[in-house]
């Protein structure tokens, strides 16, 4: 069948790709999504939750890396256009994917304890993947230092308060590395912001995204289960529901 005239949305980019889940955690890049998505209505919320600590009543997660609730707002509505809400499921603020970022910031990710960081730093080809004496957390910081500042610089207005036409505007010009970065480029920022916002939508939610396995629900992804012994030579199609590693 024919797609001119379909509106695809960055969710139908992942639907009809076929992209599974397996291959999003661990660092995996999809390109171009930036555009999918012009035609949808719905704004991103503006009402991240402004709390460091933890709501044992509402079970609002803690920020551990984030301190600045503003930050924390461009963060989530940033992701929010990169995997928006949209008729098939939950967007990333409703799957917790800002959560999930700013847990692996403060972690071994964020300060890539486990990879080399020494000189020299020369720029490398694009296939020579991550070049900078920056760890992920600093140049996050410095990312959303950026698409601030650009926002005000184009639109005399923060980035939360932009329209979805205006944001998606300023995240195309990080993707086309457009914005310059103290010690990284945009396209580096974008290309971390993006992978980390799929890992954070579709990972197991032990690690603080994918809230209530709606990521998996909407892949018909079903997760870890215990085996599939009495199932597997069966010809009927068996539809699990997802299990998390925490729920084995």
């Amino acid at each position: 069948m024919s797609q001119e005239g379909k509106n695809l949305s960055r969710r139908d980019f992942l639907k009809t790709t076929g992209i599974a889940t397996g291959t999003l955690v661990g660092g995996g890049i999809i390109g171009g999504l930036i555009g999918y998505n012009t035609n949808k209505k719905s704004k991103p919320s503006n009402n991240a939750n402004n709390t460091t600590g933890h709501d044992e009543h509402s079970g609002i997660p803690a920020r551990m890396f984030f301190m600045s609730q503003t930050d924390f707002q461009v963060l989530s509505n940033a992701t929010e256009r990169i995997f928006p809400k949209d008729d098939l499921g939950a967007g990333a603020i409703d799957l917790g994917v800002p959560y999930f970022i700013d847990r692996q910031l403060a972690g071994n990710y964020g300060s890539n304890s486990r990879e080399y960081m020494k000189g020299p730093f020369a720029v490398g080809a694009p296939t020579q993947g991550y070049q900078s004496h920056l760890n992920r957390a600093e140049i996050f910081t410095q990312g959303i230092i950026a698409l601030e500042k650009e926002s005000k610089k184009r639109y005399k207005k923060g980035f939360s308060d932009l329209s979805e036409k205006q944001m998606d505007e300023v995240l195309t010009a990080f993707q086309k590395d457009e914005v310059k970065i103290p010690g990284a480029s945009s396209a580096m920022f974008f290309g971390l912001l993006r992978s980390a916002t799929l890992e954070g939508a579709y990972s197991d939610p032990m690690y603080g995204g994918n809230k209530n396995l709606e990521g998996w629900k909407m892949k018909g992804f079903p997760g870890h289960q215990m085996a599939y012994i009495s199932e597997i030579e069966k010809d009927e199609f068996k539809k699990y529901e997802p299990k998390s590693l925490g729920s084995i």
